[in-house]
């Protein structure tokens, strides 16, 4: 047993060794005077220093475990030739370096830095401007992509790429990254066990986070402001999205937060401010939206065809022009113990619980829906009439679409 455990302890202690690699640096003055040099020369789990000064280069592969390390920030500038940073191997971690000027194709999807296949890698507090996409992962597995800065310069989608994308991935990080100016910043496509938390995606063409066809996935902690559309997830099960900001993101056709063919998943803890739609919903089964706080929005949900088994309990919905719009006089969802700032009711035994039910969903709405420019009597009194009439004897909504414990306070 003593040999066994002595003889693995050498083993990990020689892989060890292994690992530590040696130091090659990178500068004007240097052996290595370019970076394509240094990574040919390397051996596997060196690491690659790279002085402050400008490179041009691109289609840099790394194809070893390696450690690039920038010192200040310097530049590799791919003078818009094509894909610049390619890791195609397990255990490398690129760090500190500007990458400028991605080339454009309409072909190819050049990037920054593109990692294929790739397992126990890290891409880290990278500065990427003048890009196609900036981190684009392919097939890969247990990483993480922490700390970047992406400045795209878009103004259409057919000519511009994502900030980050991950295609038929698992298990990665995306944390403390900031998008902006890009057609998505965050694009999930096939990507399973992803943890996206406390990211900045804003001013971007169109998502500020896009999910298509991933499961088991977490979104928590992050802004998304001032985007075409705040978030999409599509075709996705058992998603978790909590403490999300969710703000700004004005348009005919936009939302903070689109759900749309998704299964058990939950929705708690977000802040839904300012956007023409909180969420918009269409064919979303057994969902919990729980604890967000929807206010001074168009409309705080917009709810449409094939919605089923979903609650809605402690939520906030204040000063929003419509706290809800529903297409259908069918409900099978339960809003329960939400807050409703145009609430009227009373509370004659003070337990916090109105003792008149809510109807959250309102004529005019209904109306909206069918007739935009109608939206011009939104304060008129005769819409208001048709609103009260309509919660007295319900023709046009669903007469069971009815909050029985509205709360007089909002909820924490």
């Amino acid at each position: 047993m003593y040999r066994v455990i002595t003889f693995c302890m050498i083993l990990w202690s020689l892989a060890g060794i292994a690992q530590s690699g040696n130091l090659l640096v990178v500068c004007e003055d240097c052996e290595y005077k370019t970076v394509a040099e240094a990574i040919r020369n390397a051996d596997a789990y060196d690491t690659l220093r790279i002085e402050p000064g400008i490179y041009r280069e691109y289609n840099l592969v790394i194809d070893k475990p390696l450690t690039l390390q920038g010192v200040n920030l310097p530049t590799i500038d791919g003078g818009d030739m094509g894909e610049i940073i390619t890791i195609q191997s397990d255990n490398v971690t690129v760090s500190g370096i500007r990458v400028i000027n991605v080339g454009t194709s309409y072909t190819k999807d050049f990037a920054a830095v593109r990692a294929v296949k790739s397992r126990n890698f890290a891409i880290r507090d990278m500065l990427m401007e003048k890009l196609f996409f900036g981190i684009y992962l392919e097939k890969s597995a247990h990483g993480v992509v922490s700390g970047n800065k992406i400045l795209g310069d878009a103004e259409e989608e057919f000519n511009s790429g994502n900030g980050i994308q991950l295609w038929h991935c698992d298990s990665i990080a995306v944390t403390g990254n900031h998008v902006e100016k890009v057609r998505d910043g965050i694009y999930l496509e096939f990507s399973d066990n992803i943890n996206i938390s406390g990211n900045t995606s804003s001013n971007n063409v169109r998502y500020g986070l896009h999910f298509m066809f991933s499961n088991n996935d977490l979104y928590e902690g992050n802004l998304f402001e001032n985007n075409g559309a705040g978030v999409a997830v599509m075709f996705s099960k058992r998603i978790v999205m909590k403490g999300n900001t969710f703000k700004k993101n004005w348009g005919t056709a936009a939302f903070g937060l689109l759900l749309k063919e998704i299964n058990d998943s939950e929705i708690y803890d977000n802040r839904f401010l300012d956007n023409t739609i909180g969420i918009q919903i269409e064919g979303a089964n057994r969902l919990t939206y729980r604890n967000n706080l929807f206010s001074n929005n168009g409309w705080a949900l917009k709810v449409r065809g094939a919605c089923y088994g979903n609650s809605f309990t402690a939520n906030n919905f204040l000063n929003n022009a419509f706290d809800l719009s529903y297409n259908s006089n069918l409900n099978d969802n339960v809003f329960k113990g939400n807050y409703w700032s145009e609430y009227t009711g009373y509370d004659l035994d003070k337990n916090g619980i109105g003792d008149v039910p809510y109807r959250p969903v309102k004529l005019f709405s209904y109306i909206v829906n069918r007739t935009p420019e109608t939206i011009v009597l939104l304060r008129s009194f005769f819409m208001g009439l048709i609103d009260f009439s309509e919660k007295v004897s319900p023709v046009f909504t669903p007469d069971n679409l009815v909050d029985t414990q509205p709360l007089m306070k909002r909820s924490l």
